[in-house]
């Protein structure tokens, strides 16, 4: 089993890599999707709102934005919940799928959460900045809020180092296709 973690930073095209690269090859692991699927849970939302002091259950996510613009601080509330959680579903994802010849695992904050060693490849999908502010902008993303997340996250130039692809997404979907082919067939 190879097991191919895909990062980047904020906006980059990591989930369109993710899925480029695991289309026929084998199941992917989303953290995001992860992370929607708790916020849908009767459960999880319940203990958000109780840790954050949160009345209205039903505007949760807007609630946690504005609170995390009003105090950096609680984007690591948050993470300290939201983390262990996201590990126990990959595990399991692993566990699951332990069979397959490759596992693709898209993980935005993968170096900074030190998950390095875990995988036997890692991708880091990179975009300039303007580029990936347009892109966090066109999906309804909040300037503020982007500064605040990018900020948040190691630089490029660290990140690059505990990577073993850096593949440059700056262009159209069929060349960062071409770009994603040319590695994985050195492993199929």
């Amino acid at each position: 089993m190879i097991k191919i973690g895909i990062t980047g930073s904020l906006a980059s095209g990591k989930t369109t890599a993710s899925k480029i690269l695991s289309f026929r090859r084998g199941p992917l692991f989303s953290a995001d999707k992860v992370v929607k699927t708790l916020y849908r849970s009767k459960r999880f939302r319940s203990l958000i709102s109780k840790k954050f002091e949160l009345k209205n259950n039903k505007q949760l996510k807007k609630s946690l934005k504005k609170l995390i613009l009003q105090n950096k601080k609680n984007i690591k509330k948050l993470e300290k919940i939201i983390h262990p959680l996201i590990r126990k579903k990959m595990k399991n994802f692993t566990l699951q799928n332990r069979k397959q010849k490759f596992l693709f695992y898209e993980i935005p904050l993968l170096i900074e959460s030190k998950l390095e060693n875990y995988f036997n490849l890692i991708f880091f999908i990179k975009a300039k900045k303007q580029i990936r502010l347009k892109r966090f902008q066109s999906k309804s993303g909040d300037k503020k809020l982007f500064y605040l997340l990018n900020n948040k996250q190691m630089t490029d130039v660290k990140k690059v180092k505990f990577c073993d692809y850096v593949v440059v997404n700056e262009k159209n979907l069929s060349i960062l296709k071409k770009n994603l082919f040319a590695i994985i067939k050195k492993y199929e």
